[in-house]
């Protein structure tokens, strides 16, 4: 199977969709050839399918946001990119008052089938105001979902199911992600939204992780195996819907639990996938709930004290060492 990169398997997402529905259109900042958006994932769609819906908008994404809504509730399908996700803050207004509530204000009997595109993270020396990792705010609203694929399979997979949903669907895409390769297949294909994956299979320690995380948890599991510690790594893929069962699953199964997120700790995704297994399996844990997330700063420019700030492999590592020692002891 050939192997392409986080960046085209969701150019090819949207370009399929694209070919296979009429009513599907891409909207955003550059997403023209020969750009192909900042980090192209839309790289060479314009060229394929015309201009005609592929629309490079000014920069105003309360303006084009709320426009994607608009054409949604008219019956398109719209998958509109924010150059970076923390400029989706200028459109919140649409997201959260009109988008979110549209389909239960009015019964069921409308809909906004909408995908806002973004890349999310740091570990890219952006700096304060390009580096944020937002889900926990758009995971508390009801009626978004919130799709954070970790490499270039579910990418390509679940961009296609945010497509052909019904409701609003925030797609995150990490930056650190968009090079790194892998096999996808050619043809079309969905996975679920809402349902997690286990990327790694183990015995001694749960750990939960999403979007660029996994990446990271994987690194400290393979590292960990050395030193005999057999580590279950859960990407959520989604954090709204959360899938709960997985992940009380594989608790009941280690007995210990590490969440690791890039985003801040407080009121967070961490946070609430704590919550769900103190309050639904307590009494599966052999040891207390550990989380490892960004320290309590803005994001750093210099790449030292980036990665002062953002979690590293070597701090999973020690965590997870700690956390099954406490219990040999």
């Amino acid at each position: 199977m050939r192997e392409i990169s986080y960046s085209q398997a969701i150019s090819e997402a949207q370009l399929q969709e694209m070919e296979r529905d009429e009513t599907v259109y891409l909207m955003g900042l550059v997403l023209r050839d020969p750009y192909g958006a900042a980090f192209g994932q839309t790289k060479g769609i314009s060229s394929k399918i015309g201009t005609e819906r592929v629309l490079d908008a000014p920069i105003s994404e309360a303006g084009y946001v709320g426009a994607g809504i608009g054409s949604a509730l008219c019956g398109m399908r719209p998958v509109v990119e924010v150059q970076f996700s923390d400029f989706v803050m200028i459109a919140m207004d649409q997201v959260v008052n009109q988008a979110a509530n549209m389909r239960y204000l009015f019964g069921g009997n409308i809909s906004v089938p909408m995908v806002l595109r973004g890349p999310t993270g740091g570990y890219h020396s952006a700096a304060a105001h390009h580096s944020h990792s937002l889900e926990a705010w758009f995971s508390h609203i009801p009626g978004l979902k919130v799709v954070l694929p970790s490499d270039a399979y579910d990418a390509k997979g679940l961009l296609i199911s945010a497509i052909r949903d019904n409701n609003f669907v925030f797609f995150l895409e990490h930056k650190k992600l968009f090079d790194k390769k892998m096999e996808v297949p050619e043809e079309p294909y969905e996975i679920p939204i809402g349902q997690a994956a286990v990327k790694r299979e183990g015995t001694d320690l749960t750990i939960v992780a999403w979007s660029f995380m996994v990446t990271k948890s994987l690194e400290a599991a393979a590292q960990l195996e050395q030193d005999g510690i057999s580590v279950e790594v859960v990407d959520l893929r989604s954090t709204r819907p959360l899938d709960e069962e997985t992940i009380l699953n594989s608790v009941e199964k280690t007995g210990k639990l590490l969440i690791v997120q890039e985003a801040y700790r407080r009121c967070s995704v961490a946070a609430e996938v704590a919550a769900v297994v103190a309050e639904k399996g307590f009494e599966m844990l052999d040891a207390p709930i550990a989380r490892i997330t960004a320290k309590e700063a803005p994001i750093p420019f210099a790449p030292n004290l980036e990665n002062h700030v953002l979690p590293q492999t070597d701090e999973i590592v020690q965590t997870a060492t700690k956390l099954c020692e406490a219990v040999a002891v």
